[in-house]
C-alpha cells in the first residue's frame, strides 16, 4: 500500500524554521492576491487586456540589463529567495467560495494555481536586479517535477501557509521547493500538507531566447544536501527522458507483462491472437477516458499574455479527478502528481482539447495521465502542450485496467513506471 508522506513531517525543516521571520520585502507574509501583483509589478504586465500588447512592447528596452554569462551576476543564497505566503481560509471567510468543492474539502486545482505562482515569485526574488524594479527576465514554469501529499483532506476553514526557495541552480534553470502547511481545527499549530518540487526556466524580455540566472551558492551541511539532491534530480530526469517508451524499447521485464496479460486476456475457446475476452473485474483500458474542451479566454493570462500554467494544471487535475471517479465508482483522493513537462505555452485563443486516461492500476491506486493539445482551426493541426500524471487513492479497491493494443500497452507499462515512481 502506498502511504501519504511528506519528507518534511509535520514541520518546515530545519532549513525553512530558521527562516520563519523572513519574507524578502513583505512587511508581514504576504497573501495570493498580493504574490500576483508583485509579478506583474516585476515585468511590468498590464491587468488590462487592451494594453499587453504596448506592456510587452516595452519590454523590450530591458534586454541590456541581460547578463552576458553567469559570472557576471552576484551568487545568492537559499535564504535570499526564501519566502511565506499566508492563504487566509480561515480569518477571511470571503475566500472560501473560490477554493471551495462540493465535497467541503479545498479544490487542489486551485492549490495547483498558487503553487505555480509562488514558484515563479521565488525565482524572480532570487534573480532580483537591483538597477531596475522590473525585471529583464521572463521566468515561466518548465516542469512540476514532484507534489507529494500527506494530507487527504484540505479544510476549507483554516489557515493555509505556503514556504519555498530555489533549492538548485543551472546555468538558466533553477529548481524551486515548496512547503503547504495548514493550521489544525482545534489548534493553532502548523502541520504540513504537501512538499512540491518545480523547474523553472529564465528567458529574455520576450520570452524567445534563455538568459543566465545567478548561481546559487549553498551554506552548510544542510543546504549542501538540499542542493545536492537538486544535482540527483537533474540526473534522474535526463535517466527517465531517455528511458522513454517513445525513444526505448521496454525492459525484458515489462515485456514479460504486457505478454502476459496478452495470455490472460485470450478466448481459451479458439485458437486466434485476435479473439480477447476481458477478466472478471477488470475494464479495457479504451473504456476508461474522458475528454474535455477548454477555449482560451484572455481572463485566464499570465503575465506575459499567454494561459496561466497554472490554470492548465488545474483544469487537467479536474479532468483527471473526474475520470478517477467515474472509474472508482467513489471519491478519489490525489496522492502525488509528477513530471508534469510544459512543452509549449498555449497562446489565448486556443482551443484546448484534454484526454484523460486510465492507464495503470493496483489495489485501490488509479494512476491518470492527462494529455493536452491545441488545435488550430486554420491549419488543422494539432500540437501537444502537456502531459500531466496523476496518483490517486479510491476509497475502495477498483477493477483492473486491461489493455489490448500495443499502444496501449505502452501507455500501461508507463503508468506503471510512474506508480512505481511514486511508491519510492
Amino acid at each position: 500500500m502506498l502511504a501519504l508522506r511528506c519528507t518534511v513531517g509535520k514541520a518546515p525543516s530545519l532549513l525553512a524554521r530558521a527562516l520563519t521571520s523572513m519574507t524578502n520585502g513583505f512587511q508581514s507574509p504576504p497573501d495570493m492576491s498580493e504574490v500576483r501583483s508583485r509579478l506583474r509589478a516585476i515585468v511590468g504586465a498590464s491587468t488590462n487586456w487592451s494594453d499587453h500588447v504596448q506592456a510587452m512592447h516595452e519590454r523590450k528596452d530591458l534586454h541590456s540589463l541581460l547578463a552576458k554569462q553567469q559570472e557576471d551576476l552576484p551568487p545568492r543564497k537559499m535564504n535570499d529567495s526564501y519566502i511565506e505566503v499566508i492563504l487566509p481560509l480561515g480569518s477571511q471567510p470571503e475566500l472560501r467560495e473560490k477554493y471551495l468543492n462540493v465535497h467541503n474539502t479545498v479544490r487542489f486545482g486551485r492549490i495547483l494555481e498558487d503553487l505555480d505562482s509562488l514558484g515563479v515569485l521565488i525565482c524572480y526574488t532570487h534573480t532580483k536586479h537591483e538597477a531596475s524594479q522590473r525585471s529583464p527576465l521572463s521566468i515561466v514554469t518548465a516542469l512540476v517535477d514532484k507534489i507529494d501529499l500527506c494530507k487527504k483532506v484540505i479544510y476549507p476553514d483554516c489557515d493555509i501557509k505556503f514556504t519555498g526557495n530555489v533549492s538548485w541552480v543551472g546555468k538558466t534553470s533553477m529548481e524551486v521547493k515548496m512547503h503547504m502547511l495548514q493550521v489544525g481545527l482545534h489548534d493553532d499549530t502548523y502541520s504540513s500538507v504537501l512538499d512540491a518540487t518545480f523547474v523553472m526556466v529564465a528567458r529574455d524580455p520576450e520570452n524567445k531566447r534563455s538568459a543566465f540566472v545567478n548561481p546559487l551558492i549553498p551554506e552548510g551541511q544542510e543546504e549542501e544536501e538540499i542542493f545536492r539532491k537538486g544535482e540527483l534530480n537533474k540526473m534522474r530526469r535526463v535517466d527517465f527522458s531517455t528511458a522513454s517508451l517513445l525513444k526505448m524499447a521496454p525492459t525484458a521485464e515489462e515485456r514479460n507483462i504486457v505478454h502476459n496479460i496478452f495470455l490472460n486476456t485470450l478466448d481459451t475457446r479458439t485458437v486466434s491472437f485476435r479473439s480477447r475476452v476481458l477478466p472478471p473485474n477488470s475494464v479495457w483500458m479504451e473504456d476508461a477516458k474522458l475528454k474535455s474542451l477548454v477555449i482560451c479566454h484572455p481572463q485566464e493570462r499570465n503575465i506575459f499574455n499567454r494561459i496561466f500554467g497554472g490554470f492548465l494544471m488545474r483544469k487537467a487535475f479536474e479532468l483527471g479527478w473526474a475520470t478517477a471517479s467515474s472509474y472508482g465508482g467513489a471519491r478519489p483522493y490525489v496522492v502525488a502528481v509528477d513530471d508534469i513537462m510544459f512543452q509549449r505555452p498555449v497562446e489565448i485563443g486556443s482551443l484546448l482539447l484534454l484526454s484523460a486516461q486510465v492507464c495503470y492500476t493496483a489495489e485501490n491506486y488509479i494512476q491518470i495521465r492527462v494529455h493536452s493539445e491545441v488545435y488550430d482551426s486554420d491549419t488543422r493541426e494539432h500540437k501537444t502542450t502537456n502531459v500531466f500524471h496523476f496518483t490517486f487513492m479510491s476509497e475502495r479497491e477498483v477493477p483492473q485496467i486491461v489493455p489490448k493494443t500495443y499502444g496501449e500497452s505502452m501507455l500501461y507499462l508507463d503508468g506503471k513506471r510512474h506508480f512505481s515512481a511514486t511508491t519510492k
